[in-house]
């Protein structure tokens, strides 16, 4: 059985410019997830999907491979993470390289680990899903949602508005690090977010979606306590 790390990683970042290769924590973002691909010791393949040649450098630089550049048709700003995975899934079934399983990663999520990698595939190839998503739960329970109409507070549930926050079913979101999915599955729905999918749940120290200036230091600081708790924990491990 086959399997591929894709790395996604276009060049044309508005909001945070050259961000898949702006320094993080003493690195380009994109080594987080190569690194974490090649930690997992699970991929036959770990490459990078770009259309700029800088990042095809970093990418190399830090292990993956690049063995081709995107068509302009899913290099720009409105090409989604469907159309480039199976771009690469069509490119390199034309060099007769098949793949049964596949891991996106995006370029920005220094959060992921080979650890987390390996287990959902483990979690993955030992079900009968199609894909595996990692998810967090909502801070604050949506069903207590209210909207702001005509200048004035209204609830968007009013059903719910005397409920206790613990009594509500909690409410889930893609956390947008990686996906582990199956690539026949997928090349049939042509969408990740489609068939019979699994959940990869994280807490909200894992998770950081990085759109502007203060997402990006947010998720440095909450990299860096996810750091020092992963220490602290296997120093108590270790202790006799």
């Amino acid at each position: 059985m086959k399997k591929i790390a894709i790395i996604t990683a276009r060049g044309g970042s508005k909001r945070i410019p050259r961000k898949n290769i702006r320094e993080f924590c003493g690195k380009p973002i994109l080594a987080y997830s190569i690194e974490a691909a090649l930690d997992a010791g699970v991929f036959d393949v770990v490459m990078v999907s770009t259309d700029d040649e800088e990042i095809g450098q970093v990418a190399r630089q830090y292990g993956a491979q690049v063995p081709f550049y995107r068509s302009d048709a899913t290099a720009n700003d409105y090409a989604t993470t469907n159309d480039v995975l199976l771009e690469v899934l069509e490119e390199y079934g034309k060099r007769g390289m098949e793949f049964d399983i596949a891991c996106c990663i995006y370029p920005t999520a220094p959060f992921v680990t080979g650890k987390k990698l390996g287990e959902s595939m483990d979690i993955l190839l030992g079900s009968d899903a199609d894909t595996l998503i990692p998810v967090t739960a909502f801070s604050y329970p949506p069903q207590r949602a209210m909207f702001i109409r005509e200048g004035r507070l209204v609830f968007g549930y009013p059903e719910y508005m005397d409920s206790r926050s613990q009594d509500l079913e909690p409410h889930y979101h893609d956390v947008g690090q990686f996906y582990v999915f199956r690539t026949e599955s997928f090349r049939k729905n042509r969408k990740l977010m489609k068939g019979n999918i699994l959940p990869y749940v994280l807490t909200d120290l894992e998770v950081q979606d990085i759109d502007n200036e203060t997402d990006w230091e947010i998720a440095e600081m909450k990299y860096r306590l996810m750091r020092e708790k992963e220490a602290l924990d296997a120093g108590e491990h270790n202790a006799p």
